[in-house]
């Protein structure tokens, strides 16, 4: 295994790890992610103010991957894009989130959506590396040439891990945490709903 160095002098170069520590380093890397799940976000005060005064949301969620949906486990663990859709404006609602038609949201100013993608990979038989975002997009304006509006993420969390087979279950629920952030962050941009 080679890794890159940086020595005193600011010298760049490689080093050849002896397979004992090439080991160490792969098992030290394997127990940091499995540890806790990383979790990324660009959720500040700046991007909450963008859910401000929003009427509500269209909900798009993303296909998932066939990879993920070959295995009977995700089906019986009821993975799939209808019912995540179904599960999370059901969610939104309970929350007093207003969950937009397509013929609402086009009519609503900035065309506000809230768009999940479940991404999966099979990294070994039965064990899938996960990344699941959420994402506010919005029409937004250029502030070069306000007359140019483009879609674009305004608000957005994602959380990856790993799964396997029989724990198919723990992707539905990291969509419910990172559901519950979107929430939270929507209800502190609109205290009064």
């Amino acid at each position: 295994m080679n890794i890159l160095r940086l020595d005193f002098s600011g010298r760049i170069y490689f080093r050849k790890l002896p397979m004992i520590a090439s080991c160490y380093f792969i098992m030290a890397s394997l127990m940091l992610l499995f540890a806790a799940p990383p979790v990324g976000a660009i959720d500040t005060d700046i991007t909450r103010k963008t859910l401000s005064g929003l009427q509500g949301v269209y909900v798009v969620v993303e296909e998932l991957q066939p990879n993920l949906m070959k295995y009977s486990a995700a089906q019986k663990s009821g993975l799939s894009s209808e019912g995540l859709k179904r599960d999370i404006e059901g969610r939104l609602s309970k929350a007093g989130i207003r969950v937009l038609t397509w013929d609402q949201a086009v009519k609503t100013p900035g065309l506000p959506f809230l768009y999940i993608n479940v991404n999966t990979h099979e990294s070994e038989k039965y064990w899938y590396a996960y990344d699941i975002r959420i994402e506010l997009q919005q029409l937004v304006s250029m502030e070069a040439n306000p007359k140019v509006k483009a879609v674009g993420g305004t608000w957005s969390t994602n959380m990856t891990g790993m799964v396997n087979i029989g724990t198919m279950d723990k992707l539905k629920e990291a969509v419910e945490v990172l559901l519950d952030r979107f929430i939270g962050a929507f209800r502190a941009a609109n205290p009064k709903r």
